[in-house]
C-alpha cells in the first residue's frame, strides 16, 4: 500500500512540497489539513471517537471527522471525502476559518498543521468505518465546551484548541 503524502505548506498556507504523512510528523513539518464539524436540526455537533488502533490520540473523542487534503484536491472536496470514508455520508460543507497549531504526542509524533474548519449539516446517522471510528454522538455544542473543561484528556488537542481559540465563530459559523 502507498504511503499517503501530505502537502507542506509555509505560513501562508502557500504549497512548498509533498511529504509522507508519517515523516511530517515525525520531523514536526507543517502541512495542510483540515477538520469537518457536522450540526443536526437541534443545532448538536456530531462527534467521534477514533477508532482505538490509530496511531494517535486512539479513543479520544474530536469533531465530525479530520484529515490531509491530497495533492490538486480544493479543501472542500477533501472534506467530503474524508467524511464519506470516516462516517459513511456527504454533505456539503462550507469554509469558515484557518489556524496553524502544534501538538506533540506521548508516541514521538507531532501535529504541526494548517488546519481549514469546515461545517455542514446532516440529520441522519452515520455509517461509521470502524477503521477509522469507535463510536459517534450528537452533542450541543455548550455541552461539549463544558465536558472538554471538565474532562480534557478525553478529546483530541486541535478540537481542544478549536473550542479554546474559536468557540463563539463555529457556533456562528453553524449551516
Amino acid at each position: 500500500m502507498k504511503e499517503e503524502m501530505v502537502i507542506l505548506v509555509n505560513e501562508q498556507d502557500e504549497q512548498i512540497g509533498l511529504m509522507p504523512k508519517m515523516e511530517a510528523h515525525e520531523k514536526a513539518v507543517l502541512h495542510r489539513a483540515f477538520s469537518v464539524f457536522v450540526f443536526n436540526d437541534n443545532n448538536e455537533l456530531m462527534l467521534q471517537q477514533r477508532a482505538k488502533h490509530k496511531y494517535h490520540s486512539p479513543l479520544l473523542w474530536t469533531n465530525t471527522c479530520c484529515s490531509h487534503q491530497r495533492d490538486g484536491e480544493s479543501n472542500i472536496d477533501a472534506g467530503r471525502r474524508r467524511l464519506q470514508e470516516e462516517m459513511g455520508f456527504v454533505t456539503d460543507l462550507k469554509e469558515t476559518i484557518s489556524f496553524i497549531y502544534k501538538a506533540p504526542f506521548d508516541n514521538g509524533l507531532t501535529e504541526h498543521e494548517y488546519d481549514h474548519v469546515m461545517v455542514g449539516h446532516y440529520n441522519g446517522i452515520p455509517n461509521i468505518n470502524p477503521d477509522e471510528v469507535e463510536s459517534w454522538k450528537w452533542m450541543s455544542l455548550e455541552a461539549v465546551k463544558v465536558d472538554i473543561e471538565l474532562n480534557p484528556d478525553l478529546y483530541t488537542a486541535w478540537f481542544k484548541i478549536i473550542f479554546d481559540k474559536f468557540y463563539e465563530h463555529i457556533n456562528i459559523s453553524k449551516v
